[in-house]
């Protein structure tokens, strides 16, 4: 179970790297059952990534897998084609999203955008670390 402690503890930890990279991002967190747990939109961090970083999350927590994986696999002729169309459009598709799980068990998710996908996946291993 994801608490908001932990939630907090997670996102600390992302925006110290989102800080060392120089890149302000928007950083969720969901629980098990996909619900947010905490949101944190650094200062200039684009506001259309609100929902995105959000999203992330939803999408990491809904499939266990992360997005950049997930995106990865839903590429034309991929086994995942045509996912990010699935719940509404609320799917998300590139970097920036991850599991996060303890003794082995899927517990949340974080999802983090407002830089590249690099940037994005790399604040939230950072995150993820933290748990």
């Amino acid at each position: 179970m994801i608490k908001l402690a932990d939630a907090r503890r997670i996102i600390a930890a992302a925006e110290l790297k989102a800080a060392e990279l120089g890149q302000p991002m928007n950083i969720a967190v969901v629980d098990a059952g996909g619900n947010l747990v905490s949101h944190v939109r650094m200062d200039n961090a684009w506001i259309g990534s609100v929902d995105i970083s959000i999203n992330k999350a939803w999408t990491s927590r809904a499939f266990d897998i992360t997005t950049k994986a997930l995106g990865e696999n839903s590429q034309s002729g991929d086994q995942f084609f045509g996912i990010h169309a699935s719940n509404r459009g609320r799917v998300m598709i590139f970097a920036g999203g991850i599991p996060l799980t303890k003794d082995g068990v899927v517990v949340g998710a974080i999802g983090v955008s407002g830089g590249s996908g690099v940037q994005d996946h790399a604040v939230a291993e950072a995150g993820a670390a933290a748990l």
